[in-house]
């Protein structure tokens, strides 16, 4: 496999890391100031896919890539592992309780969702409920265990949720909520697993030291609103990076493939569905040229590839050798104008991936004047590996159903 297939995207750091105490100083306890966001404005406070040079670039080199300097599986899961007992020596007797699960807890399966936390139980501990020291330690189990634009990603997600909590009309008092749980003891050398995330976003990342191997599936990453203004006056386009990387995919089809790409049926497989993995209709990795493939990689990697360099590396080869029977649909506007339209959706369905996108019809009431908080200002997408759902659980498997959305995605 080339140099390129391996590493589609590099991923660089264009902002200042941000250091888990500000975190729990302005994500859990938000104060930020209101001002007026253009929805269309880019935003140098969340980092941004790079360009089609960049991204077909064999000589850029991913060693920074890693929020703690991990570039291998083994080194993040010694990171994340040494975080995790790190944030669990700050717990009482009865918060360890807590936080802590057995592996192949059913409860995986069903405590995380695309929904409000009051609609659906998370499990763990509300870091709501926690010190600032133990805040701080919880945020810097995520920290450890994602590269830099995925953690950015994340802290973003979090940060417009506790705006829309400040500043909208919602009376959803769960946004400014999230959760943190182990399933299994953290280790170096058995498997584990961290559950962190609220309303727009739910991650689940299995890590299994002896095996090599970290997987996300299943992972929910949601966003509302667009843009913000965060606690240091910065303007944060949270998915810029996602948008960015679909209509460079997009804009590289010629006009017959993008007729097939936006005939096709956009799928949705929901957190806590079973999932049938439905394909749909749409254009194959078949009928794109190398290069083309290469963008459709490097926007999987924004959810395949949340972790180090190896990591991806090893998810994007799996994925990569069956592309030419993934399919592809899009659905909603061809051009990245958030001035315009009603925002896109698309489904990514294949043997060893599946990535389903929405934008929103709707604020769910969260509505700020000026801002955008339907469309493309409200997408939720999920990622779900069809071989390695919950790292091949039977036991989650037959765990999940239903419990996390409808199958548009739409929450309350």
């Amino acid at each position: 496999m080339t140099e390129t297939a391996r590493n589609p995207r590099p991923r660089k750091r264009t902002i200042a890391r941000r250091p888990s105490t500000w975190i729990a100083a302005s994500v859990v306890v938000l104060s930020v100031s209101l001002a007026g966001c253009a929805a269309a404005t880019t935003t140098e406070s969340t980092t941004t896919s790079t360009s089609t040079e960049s991204t077909t670039s064999t000589s850029t080199s991913t060693a920074e890539s890693s929020t703690s300097g991990a570039t291998t599986t083994a080194e993040t899961v010694a990171d994340t592992t040494a975080a995790a007992e790190a944030f669990l020596a700050t717990l009482t007797d009865e918060q360890r309780e807590a936080v802590l699960y057995a592996y192949d807890d059913e409860t995986k399966s069903t405590s995380w969702s695309n929904f409000p936390v009051t609609f659906v139980d998370r499990a763990g501990l509300n870091l709501a409920d926690l010190t600032d020291e133990q805040k701080t330690a919880a945020l810097a189990v995520l920290e450890a265990l994602l590269n830099d634009e995925a953690y950015d990603t994340a802290v973003a997600i979090m940060g417009g949720d506790q705006y829309l909590l400040d500043y909208s009309s919602t009376t959803e008092d769960s946004l400014g909520q999230y959760y943190i749980a182990f399933f299994g003891d953290p280790s170096e050398t058995s498997a584990w697993s961290l559950q962190f995330g609220g309303h727009h976003l739910g991650i689940n990342a299995d890590l299994d030291g002896a095996a090599g191997e970290i997987t996300f599936a299943p992972t929910h990453l949601g966003m509302q609103p667009a843009v913000y203004t965060d606690a240091d006056g910065n303007e944060v386009q949270t998915f810029d990076a996602i948008y960015t990387d679909a209509f460079a995919f997009f804009d590289s089809l010629t006009a017959e493939q993008q007729a097939t790409l936006t005939s096709g049926e956009v799928t949705m497989c929901a957190p806590g569905d079973t999932c049938d993995f439905d394909s749909g209709s749409g254009l194959t990795g078949a009928d794109l040229t190398d290069e083309q493939k290469q963008l459709l990689l490097a926007l999987i990697a924004n959810w395949a590839g949340m972790a180090d360099d190896e990591t991806t590396a090893a998810e994007l080869a799996e994925i990569e050798a069956t592309l030419d029977e993934t399919v592809i649909a899009w659905s909603g506007e061809t051009t990245y104008d958030m001035s315009t339209g009603d925002g896109i959706s698309f489904s990514i369905s294949g043997p060893n991936v599946y990535i389903a996108l929405q934008a929103q019809n709707g604020s769910a009431g969260a509505d700020v004047e000026g801002v955008s908080t339907s469309g493309w200002g409200h997408v939720h997408s999920i990622y779900r590996d069809p071989t390695n759902d919950y790292a091949g659980s039977v036991t989650q498997a037959a765990a999940s159903g239903g419990t996390g959305a409808d199958p548009g995605g739409n929450a309350p």
